[in-house]
């Protein structure tokens, strides 16, 4: 492959344009509560990423993502949620705030979090998500959930967006649960829990291969064509580079793909 071939490939592997926003998406979405600074979350911004999982907590994140906002608020796609939806006043509150502390007129998606967890799908919450977004103070609507079958319920019949969802090498259900049911009406996927918190990133008794990065795990799911977004949690800048460095090798090869499956059925147990 010609050095121009691979960089396209190279740019279509960690870029995607997402109609549910309208915005072209660095793959790599940033949470910022895992220990990064807030210079660290600066210069993740100004390193491309702009798939900003976001929450009033996160002070330091808070800090950095309206400075760049004001700067440009059309580059970022702003996630955000309440931390709890189970009925619709905290819904609307949770979004209303989340408008207040970042200064900004809209929220790119909204979400319900842990769907039966910390919040209800609900006629009101429905309604109340759909006013948000009739309103334009969010543009798409999503949720997170660990409940794969019901996902994939919501993923053929909901008014749903996003589906926020947890995917990795020793969890690949949801490509039998969840990615079969997209394609009706093609919601966008995020995937968090990329590394299995951090279990993929250690040697499991009697496994003898290589042991997976961060790096790999991230190429992992977003080789699979269904997910448009990838969550990071770095603890440093260091660690940021590392993983963007890995995804500028776009996706895994055939066999790496089969050393990533065989080392999540270990480490799954």
């Amino acid at each position: 492959m010609s050095s121009t071939a691979q960089a396209s490939s190279s740019q279509d592997f960690t870029h995607r344009y997402i109609p549910a926003f309208g915005k072209r998406v660095h793959r790599l979405g940033l949470a910022g509560n895992y220990g990064i600074g807030e210079a660290g979350l600066s210069a993740a911004l100004e390193r491309g990423l702009n798939y900003i999982f976001w929450s009033p907590r996160q002070g330091r994140l808070t800090r950095a993502l309206r400075q760049a906002l004001q700067r440009d608020r059309e580059r970022f796609v702003v996630c955000a949620g309440p931390s709890f939806g189970w009925f619709p006043g905290q819904v609307r509150r949770g979004a209303e705030r989340a408008l207040k502390v970042l200064g900004t007129d809209y929220l790119d998606l909204y979400q319900l979090y842990w769907l039966s967890r910390l919040s209800a799908w609900t006629e009101g919450t429905v309604e109340e998500l759909l006013e948000l977004k009739q309103e334009g103070k969010v543009r798409a609507l999503g949720v997170s959930i660990h409940d794969r079958q019901r996902a994939g319920k919501l993923a053929e019949d909901s008014p749903l967006d996003v589906l926020m969802i947890r995917y990795n090498a020793a969890h690949p259900g949801a490509e039998r649960d969840i990615f079969p049911h997209l394609e009706k009406r093609k919601p966008a996927l995020v995937a968090y829990t990329a590394t299995n918190w951090r279990r993929l990133l250690k040697r499991p008794r009697g496994w003898e291969g290589r042991v997976p990065t961060a790096g790999d795990c991230y190429r992992f799911c977003l080789t699979n064509p269904h997910v448009d977004v990838v969550l990071t949690g770095p603890a440093s800048l260091a660690q940021l580079d590392e993983n963007l460095a890995a995804l500028e090798r776009g996706p895994l090869s055939s066999e790496e793909l089969e050393w990533m499956r065989r080392f999540g059925q270990v480490v799954h147990g």
